[in-house]
């Protein structure tokens, strides 16, 4: 994407240092919070209330003032245990500062930034929407760029990631049949994002593929 290069020539001294730094900083401080006020009885967890709640996006809501909620719901860190949030955590961070690492701080920026502005838009359209499926897509850019390196997986199982990537692209068609529109919604935001940045790479990619499996059907004859 030669315009993206040259946006970050012209403008990457004002690109935001180490974003997942802090958006993964403010996941564990939500994590933490909604843990402390919902024991010691701010919310009334019977009732379905919770910080996340509070901070989740929400048309309705954020039509009657609750303006908050179009910034907040990236922080909501995914609803799991505390073993599986820190994991979920440092693997948020490690894949957003390889990425930022391997483009620029700019580029990484604009690939983050315009996956939120995208979700924001059909949340609207939908009504709800969640920031869980745009940051499983930074696993798919990750994948494109480092298709073989390891990840331990469970701290003990060495697999590649590309590999990983075939499980969450077959995770996201999974979701994509068995969720409710807004969460559909989503998810093709967050495809859409990825397909924006790579459709060259994954075009130049295929064209090789085939190119290859010519090559090799020619040579078997």
């Amino acid at each position: 994407m030669k315009w993206l290069y040259k946006l970050d020539y012209k403008y990457g001294r004002y690109a935001i240092q180490n974003l997942m730094y802090y958006i993964v900083g403010g996941m564990a401080v939500m994590f933490v919070m909604n843990i402390v006020l919902c024991s010691n009885g701010t919310f009334d967890v019977a009732n379905g209330e919770s910080l996340y709640a509070l901070l989740s996006f929400d048309k309705n809501l954020i039509m009657q003032g609750q303006v908050w909620r179009l910034i907040s719901f990236i922080f909501l860190p995914p609803e799991a245990s505390t073993i599986f949030m820190v994991f979920a955590l440092y693997f948020y961070y490690h894949i957003g500062t390889s990425l930022e690492s391997a483009w620029s701080s700019f580029r990484f920026n604009v690939y983050y930034i315009v996956g939120v502005i995208g979700t924001i838009i059909f949340g609207f359209v939908t009504g709800y929407t969640t920031n869980f499926y745009l940051n499983l897509s930074l696993f798919f850019a990750y994948a494109m760029l480092f298709p073989n390196e390891q990840l331990m997986l469970f701290f003990f199982i060495p697999v590649k990631i590309k590999y990983l990537a075939l499980l969450d692209a077959a995770f996201f068609v999974f979701s994509l049949v068995t969720s409710s529109l807004p969460y559909q919604v989503a998810l093709l935001v967050a495809v859409g994002n990825f397909l924006l940045f790579f459709w060259e790479e994954l075009i130049n990619g295929t064209k090789n593929a085939y190119s290859q499996y010519k090559v090799r059907k020619n040579f078997r004859r």
